[in-house]
């Protein structure tokens, strides 16, 4: 039979005869048939439902076709779509932990193939020095789920913590585990410094023993813009960091008026803060601490232990629900209009944009999703105009202006 190879190393398409036995056999990815895999002579030949043609060396000269096949390649859209039809409760969870990964694309590989198996979405970044996961996973499966993290030698005994709150849409909609060189972007030479030397952990107890305590100093690690919408009575919050690497660098000169002094540092799951109380005792402070499991675990330890609740409005969330409720309170204001309360996030329709600002429901509706009137007018355009236009602001606008947000002041 006549097949067409296109070998993308060398951009060269070349068409050959054989006459070799064939094997075939079909890749199934979360229940659906994507590829049709055939083995001729010394190439594997695949194709799918787009109609295209892709080949490899057997060798794996060529392309990496384990990691091809695994690649999910649906489109964005499709994926949602996807996610969206499938009904089941999930069980939104994160955990992290600080390990020794000697083989980071195995362990990647072994995440990947399980999870797919087990309908889990999520963004989990994995590292040589550990792991760091936010994830859902399908509410049926989380006892086969929590049975295999626990049985896997780098995550036996690692922590969950459960959202307070789920939304009406899934947390996420795909699976991405990617390799990274550090499970936080912080900005540090962990040569420099201890790391293992961290702060004392705090329970939502003791938290709150911090709060009520004037001679304790509480410091927000999150940007400007989650602390927007919600932080602890008293926190003290930087107005203009808007990551957390350029607030670790610049937290010991923050604070080096309260060096020995009782300092307590919270952040969204905890991860954020075992990095920065090391950091902060290199640098000098005495007693450093770090609430437990960050804002999501102090809240359950309040629902569970009936202890008073310090934390006022929302807890900002990276995921597809960007926030979830923790105190009733709504502390901040529509970035639209500048007069009503509201907490809710939203990303700007206009995808070049794609803004995430603080809206109103009058706002929102009245504006249809966008973040300004010319937004939805560019939005209007032809596709064949958004594309350059999208090329030209990401490369010449969007590096240039800084994310800005609503001065911030501690309460």
């Amino acid at each position: 039979m006549n097949v067409q190879l296109l070998i993308t190393t060398k951009s060269v398409t070349i068409t050959s005869r054989f006459n070799s036995k064939v094997r075939q056999s079909i890749l199934i990815f979360n229940n659906l048939e994507l590829f049709c895999l055939v083995e001729v002579g010394w190439f594997w030949v695949v194709w799918g439902r787009w109609g295209g043609c892709v080949a490899t060396a057997r060798w794996g000269m060529i392309l990496d076709m384990n990691n091809q096949l695994k690649k999910d390649l649906r489109s964005r859209a499709e994926k949602r779509r996807a996610a969206l039809a499938d009904a089941r409760p999930r069980t939104t969870v994160s955990f992290y932990r600080y390990v020794k990964i000697a083989d980071t694309t195995e362990f990647r590989e072994r995440l990947l193939t399980k999870w797919s198996e087990l309908g889990c979405m999520g963004r989990i970044y994995v590292a040589s020095e550990g792991i760091n996961a936010q994830m859902n996973v399908p509410t049926e499966n989380w006892q086969q789920f929590d049975a295999w993290v626990q049985s896997q030698p780098e995550l036996t005994g690692i922590p969950y913590k459960i959202a307070v709150e789920e939304g009406d849409k899934p947390s996420f909609f795909k699976l991405t585990i990617k390799i990274r060189s550090k499970i936080v972007a912080d900005g540090l030479d962990d040569s420099s410094f201890d790391v293992t030397n961290t702060g004392e952990y705090l329970t939502a107890a003791e938290m709150n023993a911090y709060v009520e305590d004037p001679e304790a100093v509480i410091f927000d690690m999150r940007n400007n813009y989650e602390a927007e919408v919600g932080h602890f009575e008293k926190a003290i919050m930087p107005d203009d960091f808007v990551t957390f690497r350029d607030e670790l660098k610049k937290t010991p000169e923050l604070l080096k008026e309260h060096k020995d002094k009782k300092v307590a540092i919270y952040c969204t799951g905890g991860i954020r803060c075992e990095k920065a109380s090391a950091w902060l005792k290199h640098n000098g402070f005495k007693d450093v601490r770090h609430l437990k499991g960050g804002i999501i675990d102090y809240a359950h330890q309040v629902k569970e232990q009936g202890l008073p609740n310090k934390f006022k409005g929302k807890n900002f969330v990276f995921d597809e629900r960007l926030g979830e409720r923790i105190g009733d309170e709504i502390i901040s204001t529509c970035h639209l209009c500048k007069k009503n309360k509201s907490d809710t996030h939203y990303h700007c329709k206009n995808q070049i944009c794609h803004t995430l600002f603080i809206g109103c429901d009058d706002c929102v509706k009245k504006r249809g999703g966008y973040c300004s009137w010319g937004c939805a007018q560019v939005d209007k355009l032809p596709q064949s105009v958004k594309k350059p236009l999208a090329r030209y602001y990401n490369q010449y606008i969007r590096k240039r202006r800084p994310f800005q947000k609503t001065p911030l002041h501690a309460n």
